[in-house]
């Protein structure tokens, strides 16, 4: 029995370490989620790759049991239903694709990991090891890319060991040189510590609070102003009118999360305002499923929720720039980024609302993973949290 079930166990911990480690919040960490696949391949058994594929997902989003119970004001039972709710598509991928075979599959792993990238399974593809290639090739953009999917096929072949050694010496020569990315010049991501209120406090004092942080960062010379997501509350044409005749005599634009309801549901948006003008700049593409995002309603007379505009805004402009917007659970995910990539931004601007993630990593994994992508690419980038 020790014999049959000692290297599963084995194998099982060390996906649990890989999960827990790589995915603590600390960017040059990212790398060691390449164990994963490695692990993944050295399963003997679908129940072996199964358990592996479980125990790395589960513990890289170990966080959310306790943030569902937060953001439900729940007992830690609802959390973990969502929890092991959202691991289905990445345990079911990876325990279907694996297969029995003696020689190396590569091609099985890279399918996999192509699904768990774009949508429909993508949409809970948290965590992926791709995420790591900002870390081990700064700067290469797209050809870091590929330098990535070909380290993570080598990984699961029997040249495995080669290219673990190769891609190690990649992650110790950046780690050496590594520093964070760029602040774009006259840009500023304010950070807020005002909790659940945000976006729920849409008093005229919150108003007014928010305006006057607005207009001391504008006096240092900032000249576009960037605010959490949520914290304009509900973007209504009262709040519009007061917004930009606050700001009238100053030369500044703020990008500022706002919520925009209508019959059927609500977007999650980043509005952008200034003296003179103001738009709903983007629409978020992927809302957390289950709590925002919820399409199976309408089937029983309610609202969707949020809406998802799937590939819809990947690159905005604001001023002669062109920007990327993240909007919080979008920054864990691997299409919104490339797929905005796509457009060659100028800027990425990533923001969230992450009261509800106290005491977890959450936050600090989407700033690693936004930064990641930020370095592979070389783009300058502005964070804006409230906490």
């Amino acid at each position: 029995m020790r014999h049959n079930w000692g290297c599963p166990a084995l194998l099982t911990i060390a996906s649990v370490g890989v999960g827990t480690v790589a995915w603590s919040g600390q960017v040059l960490l990212l790398p060691l989620a390449l164990g994963f696949p490695v692990l993944w391949s050295l399963s003997k058994t679908r129940l072996t790759a199964t358990l592996v594929s479980a125990a790395y997902f589960l513990s890289a989003s170990r966080g959310l049991p306790q943030g569902v119970a937060t953001f439900y004001a729940a007992d830690i039972w609802r959390g973990l239903l969502l929890w092991l709710a959202a691991s289905a598509s990445f345990v079911a991928v990876h325990a279907l694709l694996w297969a029995k075979e003696t020689g190396p599959h590569p091609g099985r792993y890279l399918l996999a990991a192509v699904l768990m990238a774009v949508p429909p399974f993508g949409i809970t593809g948290w965590a992926h090891p791709i995420t790591a290639a900002g870390v081990l090739f700064p700067g290469w953009g797209w050809l870091g890319l590929a330098a990535m999917t070909a380290g993570l096929a080598g990984l699961v072949s029997r040249l495995w060991p080669a290219v673990a050694i190769g891609l190690t010496g990649c992650w110790l020569w950046s780690a050496a040189f590594w520093t964070e990315p760029k602040l774009p010049e006259a840009w500023r991501g304010v950070d807020l510590e005002f909790g659940a209120s945000l976006g729920r406090d849409t008093s005229m004092a919150r108003h007014r609070d928010l305006i006057t942080t607005v207009t001391e960062r504008a006096s240092g010379g900032s000249r576009i102003i960037v605010l959490p997501e949520s914290a304009l509350g509900f973007w209504t044409s009262t709040v519009e009118r007061l917004w930009k005749r606050a700001l009238a005599g100053h030369d500044v634009t703020v990008l500022a999360g706002a919520a925009v309801v209508d019959a059927v549901g609500y977007d999650n948006v980043v509005v952008a305002i200034s003296a003179g003008d103001s738009r709903i700049l983007y629409r978020e593409r992927m809302p957390v499923p289950g709590s925002m995002w919820q399409p199976w309603e309408p089937l029983f007379g309610g609202n969707a929720g949020s809406k998802a505009h799937v590939f819809a805004n990947p690159v905005v402009a604001v001023g002669s720039g062109r920007v990327v917007v993240l909007i919080c659970y979008e920054q864990l995910l691997v299409w919104p980024a490339l797929e905005s990539m796509l457009g060659d931004p100028d800027v990425i601007v990533a923001v969230g609302n992450g009261w509800w993630t106290k005491g977890t990593s959450i936050v600090a994994i989407q700033r690693a993973s936004t930064a990641a992508w930020a370095k592979l690419f070389s783009k300058p980038l502005v964070f804006s949290f409230n906490t």
